[in-house]
């Protein structure tokens, strides 16, 4: 069994993190734990760079934090260009994988909440009155009328960024 550590506490995140992995390994292959860590960039990342750099810091503080693991995984969230997407890095001891999300447009007035410093989550929950939105289905399930959601948007990324670990052309 595969010990992969979630370098969030968030459950939509760990959620597409479990379904994926299983997936790809196998029902039951794996078992998730999962740490708080610090992405070292704002709570708000803004940018494909900044985005990724917050990723590959929570890798780094979770590999720290669980040494003893097969997979370190970490999803963040950012805006960049007027959307909402995220980048996955994942881990293990000889290799890494990683993938960007599909990407969400955002109306100009979340936007505008957001560029002003407020974190997406709480902008959204403040319009959807759903408290912890970020934790839940996201801005992805309300704009998309629930047809996505990060869950969903999030496993897909996670798939891609374990590409790598389970195909010999990578090797």
């Amino acid at each position: 069994m595969h010990h992969v550590v979630s370098a969030t506490t968030n459950p939509a995140k760990i959620r597409a993190i479990l379904h994926a992995f299983n997936e790809i390994f196998g029902e039951g292959s794996c078992h998730i734990d999962a740490v708080s860590v610090d992405s070292g960039v704002p709570e708000q990342p803004f940018g494909s760079e900044e985005t990724r750099t917050g990723a590959r810091n929570r890798v780094v503080n979770a590999r720290n934090a669980r040494p003893e693991a097969d997979f370190w995984v970490a999803i963040e969230a950012g805006i960049d260009e007027g959307s909402t997407f995220s980048w996955v890095v994942i881990e293990s001891k000889q290799q890494k994988g990683e993938a960007r999300s599909a990407t969400l447009p955002l109306p100009e007035i979340i936007l505008q909440k957001v560029r002003a410093g407020e974190a997406l989550g709480p902008v959204m929950s403040r319009y959807t009155g759903i408290d912890e939105i970020g934790r839940k289905e996201g801005a992805i399930g309300v704009f998309t009328a629930g047809k996505l959601t990060r869950e969903s948007v999030y496993h897909q990324a996670v798939i891609l960024a374990l590409s790598p670990f389970h195909n010999t052309i990578y090797r």
